[in-house]
């Protein structure tokens, strides 16, 4: 494992609306093994918040229009490239947090399965009919994006946590707003 600057998925940004973002105030990420600084990460000001959140509502409008075939290919190509990159993934979860190197990778295939599973999942978006309690009627369900998500992940399992939120978010149409969390050592 070389050092985790080397680790070209390491970003010390926020990716809002397309873009990678930087803020003046940061915070730092410390490996809690060694106590090295590994990466400084923005503290994002309330500008950029609403920024991402305008973001997620301005994309959520081509988003939940995308066939589901279409986000179906999407997820199952984000699918893959979790399992491209996992033993880089796990090193920086590692490094981020001092999980063993063995339970990082295996967080890594645990979170690829949740996008795996929705990939699948995203077809199968069907409406029901359901029989109603009075004669000559009937109850339809259609399912339809809800609108944006806001999810907040915890600190134990960073990529699992991210993958159950977003995967089944982005499945059913909806744009999603994330703040994972902050260690602080």
């Amino acid at each position: 494992m070389g050092t985790l600057k080397d680790n070209a998925l390491l970003k010390e940004q926020c990716y809002i609306n397309g873009k990678w973002v930087s803020d003046k105030e940061t915070h730092s990420v410390v490996n809690p093994f060694n106590q090295a600084t590994i990466a400084s990460v923005p503290s994002l000001s309330s500008p950029h918040i609403d920024q991402a959140i305008e973001g997620a509502y301005s994309a959520l409008t081509t988003w939940k229009k995308t066939p589901a075939p279409q986000r179906s290919k999407l997820l199952a190509r984000w699918y893959q490239l979790i399992c491209q990159y996992s033993e880089k993934l796990a090193e920086i979860i590692t490094s981020e947090q001092g999980k063993p190197l063995s339970e990082a990778k295996g967080e890594v295939q645990y979170a690829a399965s949740f996008v795996d599973w929705y990939a699948q999942e995203a077809v199968r978006i069907y409406g029901e009919t359901i029989p109603a309690a009075t004669e000559h009627a009937q109850i339809q369900v259609k399912r339809q994006p809800v609108g944006v998500v806001a999810a907040i992940t915890p600190w134990n399992f960073p990529a699992a946590m991210v993958t159950r939120k977003l995967a089944p978010a982005l499945a059913a149409g909806c744009t999603v707003v994330l703040k994972p969390a902050l260690i602080r050592h």
